[in-house]
């Protein structure tokens, strides 16, 4: 079901080459700095319940193709937000999944979910709705056995170290059993602060009171508000956080006066702070995660540029993170400005930027991360997790920003079992752009081992601190 050459170049000097270098990083460890993956599943160590449970419903990069086509996610067993029916039978989930799959035709989620289907359950047999229960028999069976609880695919993967990623208003429950379980694996939480850093995040007054709750503080004045922050962000390290990570709808950045952000915070939490005014106030909490990252050693993800929750309806029926969050057009340059201008020129920092406008690439976060010290590339996440856009952005950025400048791979993913099929596909890509660089007299043939590995897996582990 897979081809051994799959991604790899066309003609067969190119591809010979590429085929060798892959050979060099096929099987380094997986370095996993960036994902959702839920910390439960590892603390609990649980079987997944079924086929459906592990590969379908918590993925959206699955379902959100099937819903294009006007399948309601109910059927595809996504849970609603007032507890309302939804499917929860896996195998008639599974059953409209596989009759379906056909959709998936040349995405990068046909190409992860067959990686896991043959290396992980050994399936050899296209999914469809005639090999469906077939399939689903045979995952369902895997599932019981010990060896396919999440622990040991961990370490059967081979990952070294996977990041999630938790709210600051996370008790990190999870995170504390792992800890106490005694087990070897590394999992380390990530800080995520949209809740209280978005004034138009839902609910976000009465996320404050928990936020200053839960930090010892009174987080409801501007000044108790940041030592909440860098008390969470001192809890979040003491359970192996390297990194905080930013959803914002634009790259906008302040470094306003302090009264000037404390009267934005004022009107932040009385409700009467306009759309303009909420993202002074996202960017002006940018540039203050930055500095506190200066203190305390954080790397700073910085995610631009979706409108996220498109759909009112799916939003208000099954909440956030649904595959709605569409790419809109971003300006980095100005933007990012006033930030760089307090911090940027700081080696000891370390800002990753991501991008969903694939047009920014050459013209500006290329010379953007070419230029200041504490500026990094994060080559993937979301639509350019995939093939073709970690080509391009190869292409687009490499001549500006070099390989250094850049962070290896980043799997975005929430359905455990496609780590490894994302990584291998990144590390086939890079091993298919650095052969085409030997061939076209670019790189030396013996400089390109050395790249491969610095892309599969060293640079991650320098830029996240793991």
């Amino acid at each position: 079901m897979l081809h051994p050459d799959r991604l790899f170049p066309i003609d067969e000097t190119t591809r010979s080459i590429a085929r060798t270098l892959y050979e060099h990083v096929k099987s380094l460890p997986i370095v996993s700095p960036h994902g959702h993956t839920d910390p439960r599943w590892f603390a609990e160590n649980a079987a997944f319940p079924d086929p459906a449970q592990l590969f379908v419903v918590p993925d959206h990069y699955v379902f959100r193709m099937l819903c294009s086509q006007g399948i309601d996610l109910t059927q595809l067993g996504v849970p609603r937000m007032d507890g309302g029916l939804t499917e929860t039978d896996g195998r008639k989930i599974w059953k409209l999944f596989a009759s379906n799959f056909h959709l998936l035709r040349a995405t990068p989620s046909r190409m992860w979910l067959e990686h896991a289907f043959h290396d992980v359950f050994g399936i050899t047999k296209r999914l469809s709705s005639a090999t469906a229960d077939e399939t689903y028999d045979h995952i369902a069976e895997c599932l019981q056995k010990p060896e396919f609880r999440p622990r040991s695919l961990f370490e059967r993967f081979n990952i070294e170290v996977i990041a999630t990623t938790e709210s600051p208003l996370d008790e990190l429950k999870w995170h504390e059993m792992i800890r106490a379980s005694g087990w070897s694996g590394r999992v380390v939480t990530a800080y995520r602060p949209d809740s209280v850093v978005d004034p138009e995040f839902e609910g976000f007054a009465e996320n404050i009171e928990k936020f200053g709750a839960l930090a010892g503080t009174n987080a409801t004045t501007w000044e108790g508000y940041l030592d909440a922050h860098r008390n969470r962000r001192a809890f979040f390290k003491s359970y192996g956080a390297t990194s905080s990570d930013h959803g914002h709808p634009t790259a906008r950045t302040e470094d306003l006066p302090q009264e000037q952000a404390k009267a934005l915070f004022e009107k932040a939490l009385s409700g009467k702070i306009t759309p303009e005014e909420a993202d002074a106030f996202r960017g002006h909490m940018l540039t203050e995660m930055a500095r506190m990252s200066l203190d305390d050693g954080l790397v700073l993800q910085i995610h631009p540029g979706s409108y996220r929750n498109h759909s009112a309806g799916i939003m208000a029926k099954h909440g956030r993170d649904k595959g709605f969050d569409i790419p809109t057009r971003t300006d980095y340059v100005r933007a990012l400005k006033p930030m760089l201008d307090a911090v940027g020129m700081n080696p000891d920092l370390t800002i990753i930027l991501f991008t969903l406008d694939e047009t920014s690439y050459s013209r500006e976060l290329a010379p953007l991360a070419g230029a200041y010290p504490a500026l990094k590339l994060g080559p993937a996440w979301w639509f350019f997790d995939s093939p073709e856009g970690m080509r391009r952005f190869r292409e687009n950025t490499t001549e500006t920003a070099g390989f250094y400048n850049t962070v290896g791979f980043n799997d975005d993913t929430r359905a455990f079992c496609s780590i490894p099929a994302r990584h291998d596909v990144a590390r086939r890509v890079d091993c298919a752009y650095l052969a085409n660089l030997v061939v076209t007299g670019r790189l030396d043939e013996d400089e390109a081992p050395e790249v491969a590995n610095d892309l599969a897996y060293g640079l991650a582990k320098k830029a996240y601190r793991l």
